[in-house]
């Protein structure tokens, strides 16, 4: 069968996801049609906005369904009418066995990780939080457990230091879209050998990727200067990992932090502890250093680098971040 033949159905919602719909289109290959996710309120206005992914598939003059549930007996109907002999997923929403398993040459997933490490909703975020130096993509055919089937192809890719987790994504988004079309032409070439995931190596401990909360932002102060800078790069810069300035009075504000470095240097500072001359810097004690922390949002207002903040609020060093 030729690419132009062969009938797929894409599903996907966020920016991640329509490199690989691109590559596909782009490529000639036969996109019959497209799932996403309702469009949703979103931001301050709640205005609704669509999908990146339905944004591109509206561009493109694709057919489009957005279910609410996936088991919906007009949705599975519809789905079946595009008589796709392929699916492909990328960072969309668990499917049910009735929807994975309709195509004759099966679905297959492309997941942000080196599989079987990092199953879970927040890969990128997980890898980069945890100070791994690599990660990669993964495409593998769906089964019923999430994130466990065999696996078609794996691409490795470097983490630098400095790299935060919008840089990361971004590499893992452009290789992605390659992959996609790569693991097509294997199926259609008829050379994939689907490896189990339980007889691949691993290095180290195996590690889960769930999905990122508030909660899950809040940085602790009285971790290690390298854990606290890899917290903050993972989670910049979005959601952004944030703390609690607490002024002289006691009073907590919220401050996200996008931006640091970290120093490692002995002292016999509380951590959280602030060190500032109120114009150029802002240094927090942590367990065995200093955060230095270069851009920050104060709520309501827009994200700065410190010098510009410091130049509008008074911080000085009775303030302090919030280590509870």
């Amino acid at each position: 069968m030729k690419k132009e033949e062969l009938r797929i159905v894409y599903m996907g919602t966020p920016d991640f996801a329509v490199e690989a719909l691109r590559a596909l289109v782009e490529g000639g290959y036969n996109v019959v049609g497209v799932i996403t996710m309702p469009d949703k309120p979103a931001g301050r206005g709640h205005q609704i906005q669509c999908s990146a992914v339905k944004q591109y598939a509206l561009e493109q003059n694709l057919p489009l369904l957005q279910p609410e549930r996936l088991k919906d007996e007009a949705f599975i109907e519809a789905l079946r009418a595009w008589k796709a002999d392929l699916q492909i997923v990328v960072a969309f929403r668990m499917l049910p066995e009735v929807v994975w398993n309709m195509p004759r040459l099966g679905t297959f997933n492309l997941h942000a990780s080196l599989l079987p490490q990092y199953r879970g909703a927040a890969p990128i975020n997980w890898a980069v939080i945890n100070g791994d130096t690599e990660t990669g993509i993964t495409t593998f055919f769906l089964q019923h457990e999430i994130d466990t089937g065999e696996v078609i192809q794996q691409v490795r890719v470097p983490i630098a230091e400095t790299d935060n987790v919008e840089v990361v994504h971004d590499k893992l988004m452009h290789l992605g879209g390659r992959l996609v079309v790569e693991t097509v032409d294997a199926i259609l070439a008829g050379t994939v050998k689907p490896i189990p995931q339980e007889e691949m190596a691993v290095v180290g401990e195996l590690r889960a990727a769930p999905k990122i909360f508030k909660e899950t932002c809040r940085i602790n102060w009285n971790r290690s200067a390298k854990q606290v800078y890899d917290f903050i790069r993972g989670l910049s810069p979005y959601p952004a990992a944030w703390s609690e300035l607490v002024d002289p009075e006691g009073k907590p504000v919220v401050v996200k932090v996008f931006e640091a470095e970290k120093s490692i240097e002995s002292h016999t500072l509380a951590p959280g502890t602030l060190l500032t001359d109120g114009k150029t810097y802002l240094k927090v004690a942590v367990a065995d250093g200093f955060i230095g922390v270069l851009a920050l949002q104060l709520p309501g207002k827009k994200r700065l680098k410190t010098e510009e903040l410091l130049r509008g609020f008074r911080l000085t060093e009775a303030y302090r971040m919030s280590a509870d």
